[in-house]
């Protein structure tokens, strides 16, 4: 079975928007981190720039990369400069420590 990695970074007040709408899509697992950094959006007031985003990361079957990737956009968009990015990346293994097996079937 192929594997994607999704990975997208968005602004942070948009989180709870992005864990539901994945519930609703089924996702069965995720990791979630607060970050900093900047990219389009620079805050300039700030002593360094940095604002805080949140990062989503999930394995997925390749089939269904595409639809979580726009279900992240369509969440987190304010149609505004600096509403992140989403990134869609080949896995080449995948293993579950418990087991030390690879993933066959869902991740």
């Amino acid at each position: 079975m192929d594997y994607r990695k999704v990975t997208a970074i968005f602004r942070i007040e948009l989180l709870d928007k992005v864990e539901k709408k994945l519930q609703e899509l089924g996702v069965r697992g995720l990791s979630i981190s607060k970050v900093k950094g900047y990219g389009e959006y620079i805050d300039f007031y700030a002593k360094d720039w940095m604002t805080n985003h949140a990062r989503v990361e999930l394995f997925i079957e390749e089939s269904e990369a595409e639809t979580i990737a726009q279900a992240i956009m369509d969440a987190a968009s304010l149609d505004m400069e600096g509403d992140g990015i989403v990134a869609i990346l080949p896995v080449e293994k995948l293993y579950h420590i418990r087991t030390r097996s690879a993933a066959v079937d869902g991740c």
